[in-house]
């Protein structure tokens, strides 16, 4: 079963130099399990291929029912470096959002 992670969690993004962080927070428990079995450092990496990130690092916070997704090396120089328009990279978490995980029926 495919299901977009906009359905079941919310985002934000930004910059950190030439590096972003995306945060993901689930909507609930059973959205946190989801997200822990489902939503990988790779799978993250893969999905953002296209920007080349150097290496992608996940930070669970289980307190808050959040990963915290560092992604190394996507900016293309940063903020003040860069030519793309997003350079700050805000806009990454709604990118995030759209992803489908293919999830286990019985996990849902």
């Amino acid at each position: 079963m495919k299901k977009k992670l906009i359905e079941f969690s919310h985002a934000r993004s930004g910059d950190k130099g030439n590096h972003a962080n995306i945060g993901v927070l689930a909507n609930d428990d059973d959205a946190y399990r989801l997200l822990d079995q489902y939503l990988t450092a790779e799978k993250v990496a893969e999905y953002f291929k296209a920007l080349n990130p150097s290496s992608v690092q996940r930070f669970p916070l289980p307190g808050i029912k959040a990963f915290n997704f560092l992604m190394k090396d996507v900016l293309a120089g940063g903020g003040s470096g860069s030519l793309r328009i997003d350079s700050q990279g805000k806009t990454l978490a709604s990118m995030l959002l759209e992803m489908e995980l293919d999830l286990d029926p019985e996990s849902c």
